[in-house]
């Protein structure tokens, strides 16, 4: 081994780890080693309308990594974990409260953990020379496949990298180099799910249709978070009332019992209101509220529109006649996302008032899908259910 190659990755470790980044690994940088498999789950449509996954220039990237960094010699993974704390059981079960998947609870951890590999890579250009690109998770990386070829964990039957000591509540960044550092493991860890399959069990929605096979058409986290249109109705009851996001998968898993709390600040909630906030607080969040409330979370990516989408689906889902006053207002919103998601909503929860207003707005609604809606609504109201 070239020493001055090994000293250098001594020294990059001790960076990562001084800034919080324990787990990092090395490997060559070639086509991630179930990319054949990734491309058939593409060729099955299960990525949902994820279209961009399947676009032709990141197809390209994916098979050649010098398409995105000329000369790339490795790919540096590194793992940075969010898991922060548990939340009281009575409150995230609350269905008069939204659940937010955890790594949500905090700061939006593109930005931190970006800066962080950003400063190993300036790091690794003073000392080496190198040329460096950085991703975390807005590229054609295949994440999870190439940390586990560099020996950061395994690929569980929930498709999460878990780590034998950590868990897998874990952020996944690369950085790809022109330079030879050496490879930091030659054997990657082979799945220690055994025969469990609690992930597989416990999913609401019958997403994960096998081992290591998602469905994203069906996962929570797609549906409330990717999903840029409708929820299927059929799928809304089965929500609950999660409204960013899904942990279950995770959370059953038994490795999860090594998990250690993050020394990243940042990623840990202010207070109760962001691990399970007030539905009937949020249904009512105008643009600048939102705005306000959500500029520096992973939510607000997400926009006003499909946030309140997803908490109408909650408060269907609660059914509870004393949110009717605050989601009628609803129906005359701008986002024709929001008019359908609260129409329905107020369909499950029922009543003389919610009839008459669902029937005077579907004389004056103008939207096609949101008219289907009210309709919807009002026939299940009909039929009594």
């Amino acid at each position: 081994m070239d020493t001055s190659a090994a000293a250098l990755l001594s020294a990059l470790q001790d960076r990562a780890s001084r800034l919080g980044l324990a787990l990092l690994g090395v490997t060559l940088a070639e086509p991630a080693p179930h990319l054949a498999a990734y491309e058939q789950w593409l060729a099955a449509g299960l990525h949902a309308d994820m279209r961009y996954l399947a676009r032709p220039d990141r197809l390209a990237r994916r098979r050649d990594l010098s398409v995105i960094l000329p000369g790339v010699q490795r790919i540096i993974s590194v793992a940075l974990s969010y898991y922060t704390v548990d939340p009281p059981a009575a409150l995230v079960n609350d269905p008069s409260r939204g659940r937010i998947s955890n790594y949500a609870w905090g700061a939006d951890y593109h930005d931190l953990f970006t800066a962080k590999l950003k400063g190993l890579g300036e790091f690794l250009a003073e000392q080496a020379g190198a040329h460096y690109e950085v991703y975390v998770d807005t590229g054609a990386i295949l994440e999870r496949d190439h940390a586990w070829a560099a020996g950061l964990g395994f690929i569980g039957k929930n498709n999460c990298l878990i780590h034998p000591h950590t868990g897998s509540y874990l952020f996944l960044g690369e950085l790809l180099v022109d330079i030879p550092l050496p490879v930091t493991t030659e054997t990657p860890l082979p799945n220690r799910c055994g025969v469990c399959h609690r992930c597989l069990d416990a999913c609401p929605t019958g997403a994960l249709i096998d081992a290591y096979q998602l469905d994203s058409r069906r996962c929570i986290s797609y549906l409330t978070i990717e999903n840029k249109g409708p929820i299927p109705r059929s799928l809304r009851p089965l929500l609950g009332n999660w409204i960013y996001g899904c942990d279950i998968c995770q959370q059953v898993c038994p490795w999860q019992r090594f998990r250690q709390p993050t020394a990243e600040l940042a990623f840990y909630p202010a207070d109760t209101t962001r691990l399970a906030p007030s539905l009937l607080d949020l249904i009512q969040l105008d643009e600048a509220d939102f705005r306000h409330r959500f500029q520096r979370s992973p939510i607000y990516r997400l926009k006003r529109a499909r946030f309140l989408r997803n908490v109408a689906v909650a408060i269907g889902n609660w059914g509870n006649p004393a949110a009717v006053p605050l989601l009628l207002p609803r129906l005359q919103d701008e986002a024709p996302l929001i008019r359908g998601h609260v129409a329905w909503a107020l369909g499950r929860i029922g009543g003389a008032i919610v009839q008459y207003a669902l029937r005077k707005q579907a004389v004056r609604e103008t939207d096609r899908w949101v008219k289907e809606e009210i309709d919807a609504a009002l026939a299940d109201l009909g039929r009594g259910q």
